[in-house]
């Protein structure tokens, strides 16, 4: 099966990717891993991507969906895949389409914009050792301090709220119209985010039999 998950940041599809995978034992193919791997093992499009990074430049879509189309060919893709991250425009979108790749479902996680920035601004970090708490949903015993290490916990600038909202917004603008896209098509599934992840990966696993 071939699919592709949609949601905004902070939406939660990084776990349900994971839930999928296992379940139907297909890789997860994560934008920002794969170019991460090409720059690793300086594939030609890897070298490109590098070029434009070391610019500080956007990677342009022609050499991300080269890197996809690269990382689809593989072995491992041969019963399906999850992509996540990919496509993010519908020009990206369009270029899947013909590359001759047919998509069997696109999965949208949807959580509401005031609860994503709930979400993600409680985050805070250890500086010392990388353990992470939320504000709300896992307290340290002391606030402000690492149960495991004593460390600072820090927020770090991707969770600030005017960062998030940021993020939000870009995804709206730019990733949202995906929805209609794949509307049109019959592939669209939407799964309402719940408080609880496990109660979020049931509907996630239940879209996937529809």
């Amino acid at each position: 099966m071939k699919i592709i998950l949609l949601g905004a940041p902070g939406a939660g599809k990084g776990t349900q990717a994971e839930v999928i995978c296992a379940h139907l034992s297909i890789p997860t193919i994560s934008t920002g891993n794969i170019i991460r791997e090409a720059l690793k093992s300086g594939t030609e499009m890897g070298k490109k991507a590098k070029s434009y990074m070391d610019a500080g430049q956007l990677v342009p879509d022609d050499v991300v969906i080269g890197i996809i189309q690269d990382r689809l060919a593989q072995d491992d893709c041969k019963n399906g895949f999850i992509l996540d991250g990919f496509p993010r425009t519908i020009p990206q979108a369009e270029a899947l389409d013909n590359m001759g790749i047919v998509i069997d479902k696109v999965i949208d996680i949807e959580v509401p914009d005031e609860k994503i920035v709930l979400r993600m601004s409680g985050r805070r970090v250890c500086e010392k050792c990388g353990a992470s708490y939320h504000m709300l949903y896992k307290k340290p015993a002391v606030e402000g301090v690492c149960d495991k290490c004593a460390g600072a916990l820090v927020q770090r600038k991707d969770d600030h709220p005017d960062t998030v909202k940021n993020r939000l917004k870009v995804y709206h603008d730019e990733t949202e119209p995906l929805k209609a896209y794949y509307e049109k098509q019959g592939k669209l599934v939407v799964v309402e985010g719940q408080e609880e992840v496990a109660d979020t990966t049931r509907l996630t696993l239940a879209a996937l039999e529809s």
